[in-house]
């Protein structure tokens, strides 16, 4: 097994084989600069249940910036989607042409961005009253009194704010000595599919909420590290293996790197968390679905259906078709479930909206034993990585994947 040093990834990280001049579909992040906090506004929710961020007169200033500067100075780039929050923003951008400026000139994405970042230095200098005597600001800032903008979910925007202190301001960069608003580089992801690109496109959407979800709902909203006893030493895991596997999976450097993988405490698996640690407290079932049960796995599913029915939860790595198919079921009749992620949890992670969602309302909780390493979307996962899995599974659940054979 091939074991992948950590990549971490920077706001700078690009696509090296790409040529950013020509046509395409970026998904583009940006963050404001160290040290600034949160200058563009605030994550809220109304009474009505909408969540929203209520900007400040600066991330209205951003958002101005967004809708209009970036069209008008290159045609061939439309604003697709995007979402401005607190301390940074998303953005998908569609170029349909190669990118040209207004002169003529052959250019590429990066100078796309850091012409819109231009603009918002300019308008975030007048605004805090960094923009020297005599100077003519991009934009202005809106009237005083007047709402500066109003924002995905409805939420009014909240009036000017004033500049941060200069002890709160990080130091300058620049000629000009004032601080620019946002970090240097940015970071893109380009969807290789309508899939993904809607995928993208309903994260962003769900950003605000996403963000005040987790502000409010810690305890399950949360990656929480280690604290669950699976009973699982790595001999037993390596036993397991050699039971399961034939021998050419399972040479000893194979088991090493599981092994080196494996979260560890106390000389046994432990799991990082994320969603309703609370589950654990429910009567657990493992669900394997094996090749030679495919004949019987209506009964399989039925079984497992039925017991979840009655209050226990199921628990499963999701890897075989039918194990998906029975906890996808599950889910849809709104039975709770636990997860065994095939990967650990990055230091900043956020699932899926659905799969937030369900950890928000305590009917999901994801579970991994692994260390968290950078894998590519083309990546195998291995056999006996799989069988790892899957003997987690049943050793959190202290039962064998074949009980729904037995009697009530």
């Amino acid at each position: 097994m091939n074991v992948k040093k950590p990549i971490q990834h920077s706001m700078a990280r690009r696509s090296a084989a790409h040529d950013y001049s020509r046509p395409g579909i970026y998904h583009v992040t940006l963050h404001v600069a160290e040290g600034m906090g949160q200058p563009l506004g605030a994550v809220e929710s109304r009474d009505d249940g909408m969540v929203g961020v209520k900007l400040t007169a600066v991330g209205a200033a951003v958002e101005r910036e967004l809708l209009t500067a970036i069209t008008a100075h290159y045609p061939m780039v439309a604003v697709d989607a995007h979402v401005v929050m607190p301390e940074h923003l998303h953005l998908i951008l569609m170029v349909s042409g190669n990118i040209v400026s207004r002169n003529g000139r052959a250019t590429h994405l990066g100078q796309v961005i850091a012409g819109f970042k231009k603009g918002c230095n300019r308008a975030f200098w007048a605004i805090t009253g960094q923009t020297p005597p005599g100077a003519v600001p991009n934009q202005a800032p809106p009237p005083p009194g007047e709402p500066a903008a109003t924002v995905r979910g409805g939420l009014p925007a909240a009036p000017p704010a004033p500049p941060p202190p200069a002890a709160s301001r990080p130091p300058s960069s620049g000629s000009s000595g004032r601080q620019p608003l946002f970090a240097y580089g940015y970071c893109d992801v380009m969807p290789i599919d309508a899939e993904q690109l809607e995928t993208q496109r309903a994260y962003i959407k769900d950003n605000p909420r996403s963000r005040w979800l987790r502000n409010h709902d810690r305890d399950r909203l949360q990656t929480q590290r280690g604290g669950i006893d699976t009973a699982l030493t790595p001999a037993a895991l390596r036993g397991f293996l050699q039971r399961e596997c034939p021998p050419a999976l399972v040479a000893p450097d194979v088991l090493a790197g599981i092994e080196r993988r494996l979260l560890l405490a106390d000389g046994k698996v432990t799991c990082d968390s994320y969603g309703d640690r609370a589950l654990l407290r429910h009567r657990l079932l493992p669900v394997v679905c094996h090749r030679r049960d495919s004949s019987r796995f209506a009964q399989q599913k039925a079984r497992c259906l039925d017991e979840a029915a009655h209050g226990a939860v199921l628990v499963s790595a999701r890897i075989a078709k039918g194990e998906q198919e029975i906890i996808d079921e599950a889910v849809h009749h709104g039975f709770p479930v636990v997860l065994i992620a095939d990967n650990g949890f990055p230091a900043v992670y956020h699932p899926s909206t659905g799969r937030t969602a369900l950890c928000a309302e305590g009917r999901l909780l994801l579970l991994t034993p692994w260390q968290y390493q950078y894998r590519g979307k083309n990546d195998q996962v291995f056999v006996p990585f799989c069988k790892t899995m899957n003997c987690v599974t049943q050793s959190l659940c202290r039962l064998k994947d074949n009980w729904w054979q037995n009697n009530r």
